[in-house]
């Protein structure tokens, strides 16, 4: 492992486990009943937003499962598997590295870009053969703005153990996201030679996603994906796209363990 995927693997534990602490604490009062599952694997992905090259990273995320709290009251779906047919509610997680002029020349001039921890929510509806989705994130490091996915999938349940889901993506953000990753401000323009540049946020790509789960139990999965995005409108509009790729393409390979605490 690379001291970067190290280093970062270490900032998405902690920030999980600061995101679980509230419900970790709930899950000691008796009847209190909470379960989730983690996964953690490696990605390949572009370097940063627009770019034509890919690097390998750590691919880290928590789903939500239910919360049960005594009295009867619960959040989610108590005893629901992935993909079992029926409304459902997750936790929706990213993580964007840092994009720095010093790992990339084509960026001299731009300002760096830290890097970002988006937290959120999301729901949806299982049913025999096809999934539906919205995500909500906000980055609560970095660049501080909402971003949103929505997506549809057909399920292909190959087996008891495998499942295969293919579907279109759309991905949406504020204007505040747009021009922290897409925008090139006029100081910027003189020192890089790009163009000015200020973009609006709506939709920021449209793409297809095909994933595979091989359940080994019901704790342990397999679990991988691979992603392509086309960058819309003003993020493909960019100057820093326009000399990196409209094309953003992605593959991840990881495991998942499902939790329960209390009960």
């Amino acid at each position: 492992m690379t001291p970067f995927i190290a280093r970062t693997s270490r900032t998405l534990m902690l920030a999980l486990t600061g995101a679980l602490l509230p419900a970790l604490a709930a899950a000691q009062t008796q009847g209190t009943v909470f379960t989730f599952s983690l996964r953690g694997g490696v990605e390949v992905r572009p370097d940063y937003f627009g770019s034509e090259s890919y690097g390998v990273g750590p691919d880290l995320g928590f789903g939500f499962g239910a919360l049960e709290l005594p009295g009867g009251f619960a959040i989610g779906t108590p005893g629901a598997q992935p993909f079992q047919e029926g409304r459902f509610v997750r936790g929706s997680f990213r993580y964007i590295g840092e994009r720095s002029a010093d790992d990339h020349p084509e960026l001299a001039g731009l300002e760096d870009v830290e890097r970002a921890l988006e937290l959120g929510v999301g729901l949806g509806y299982v049913g025999p053969d096809w999934r539906v989705f919205g995500d909500l994130r906000y980055g609560v490091m970095g660049h501080s703005s909402f971003v949103g996915e929505l997506g549809f999938d057909a399920l292909f349940r190959v087996s008891d153990n495998l499942l295969i889901h293919a579907g279109p993506r759309v991905d949406l953000a504020s204007s505040r996201f747009a021009r922290t990753y897409f925008g090139v401000t006029e100081a910027e323009a003189g020192a890089s030679g790009l163009d000015a540049f200020q973009p609006s946020g709506g939709v920021v790509s449209v793409g297809l996603e095909v994933g595979m789960r091989y359940a080994f139990n019901d704790r342990w999965a397999l679990v991988g994906t691979a992603s392509w995005d086309r960058l819309q409108d003003d993020a493909a509009r960019s100057p820093i796209t326009r000399q990196g790729s409209e094309d953003q393409f992605g593959v991840s390979l990881g495991l998942s363990r499902s939790f329960q605490l209390g009960g």
